[in-house]
């Protein structure tokens, strides 16, 4: 072992705290400086862009869901509904599970039709702002950027309008299922209540599109199930659940985090709001500076290496996304937002087979969301700059509210 893994008592102390869930990145710096690091947890966390890179393309490491929270809980725990149900969601499978899952969903997410989309979600982002400009007030989070993405999911799954106020009131993701730290019982029960709630409701949109198809990402999934060798029920309603969420909850995070991060950095929001601006630069880089989706997990399928340490068959590495996007190995001035920066190579999107499925929607959104706001609302004003709503979770990162006034 030829590499540095213990980071000091006072980083393990910071790592599980508030303050660390408010502002990670001044942890992240001092973990560099031990870059593989085995916590008082049992996981090891990999903090360097070159670690993480490697981490989440290399076939020696992979998915053990079941393993990892066997380990955490206890063997109960897979009778959860909720640990049940995520269980059997492509972003926790391996191949051939994965590869097949993931090959039925794909053709809704290339390039072609998620640029195809553009049109819709700028009718989107121009009527929510419409219903909020005369107010001189909104909660960016609630009104926005919670909306927006929401809208986009359902008219991509088929959803109903008139069933979508359900799904438009407010955020359900909490983020905890996925976090590497131990859920209390209360949290797991919150868990399972919202999944038997999700799942109840896209079985009967099933049995609708089951009756009466419709062109939509739900029907070809149910079409999919009914031919009976590629989707079972259970993997039907888990996936379907799991693009639900996922297709809605990195865009609001990175629409919340994004216009927190330009406004403490005025000078960033006054080269939008002059609009002479390469706006996919804009997206990536605020992907990078403060992305949605702070880690991902892999365990070890055999004994391997990783940044010069022996990792043991068996043993949960952490890829800390959030702070390889500020190495300076790897960027500039890395803890500097500047939105014409270019060739970024973020990892906010992970990598290798579990690259984010949706990642070129959530870029098309990012895209449409800030020009819009920086057209229509080029005089807002963040009420709370300094102490904003964090959501206390390690992996999902994004606020609970963001209030702003024009």
């Amino acid at each position: 072992m030829s590499a540095q893994t213990h980071a000091s008592p006072e980083v393990e102390s910071a790592l599980f705290s508030a303050e660390f869930l408010n502002d990670p990145y001044p942890a992240y710096q001092q973990l560099r400086a031990a870059p593989i690091f085995k916590t008082s947890l049992g996981f090891w966390l990999a903090s360097r862009h070159e670690d993480v890179s490697l981490l989440v393309r290399d076939r020696r490491f992979g998915k053990d869901f079941e393993g990892n929270n066997v380990r955490k809980y206890g063997p109960d725990i897979m009778e959860e509904p909720s640990f049940q149900s995520l269980s059997r969601m492509m972003l926790v499978l391996d191949p051939p599970d994965h590869t097949r899952l993931r090959g039925l969903v794909n053709k809704a997410f290339t390039t072609a039709r998620i640029e195809a989309l553009r049109g819709r979600v700028q009718a989107l982002a121009d009527a929510l702002i419409d219903e909020v400009e005369p107010q001189g007030e909104m909660d960016v989070i609630a009104d926005f950027a919670h909306k927006l993405p929401v809208q986009v999911i359902c008219d991509m799954l088929g959803i109903p309008v008139a069933d979508r106020a359900r799904f438009l009131s407010r955020r359900k993701v909490s983020g905890r299922l996925i976090d590497p730290t131990p859920m209390s019982r209360e949290e797991i029960d919150e868990e399972n209540e919202r999944t038997l709630d999700s799942h109840a409701y896209f079985k009967s949109l099933f049995e609708r599109r089951s009756e009466i198809p419709a062109d939509d990402l739900t029907t070809h999934l149910v079409q999919a199930e009914e031919a009976g060798d590629r989707l079972d029920e259970q993997e039907l309603v888990s996936n379907v659940s799991l693009l639900f969420a996922a297709g809605h909850e990195t865009t609001s995070n990175l629409i919340g985090n994004g216009l927190l991060a330009l406004h403490r950095n005025p000078e960033q929001w006054a080269k939008l709001t002059a609009g002479t601006i390469h706006w996919p630069d804009v997206v990536e880089e605020l992907l990078r500076y403060d992305s949605s989706v702070q880690l991902t997990s892999r365990a070890a399928k055999a004994n391997a290496s990783l940044g010069g340490v022996d990792i043991p068959e068996g043993d949960m590495v952490i890829g800390l996304l959030g702070s390889a996007n500020r190495d300076p190995e790897v960027f500039d001035d890395p803890e500097v937002l500047d939105v014409t920066r270019t060739g970024i190579r973020s990892m906010s999107f992970g990598g290798g087979i579990h690259t984010c499925l949706g990642a070129r929607l959530a870029r098309l959104e990012g895209e449409v969301a800030f020009s819009t706001l920086a057209r229509r609302l080029p005089g807002m004003q963040l009420r709370e700059l300094e102490s904003p709503q964090w959501r206390q979770t390690y992996t999902l990162r994004g606020l609970n509210t963001l209030k702003a006034v024009w």
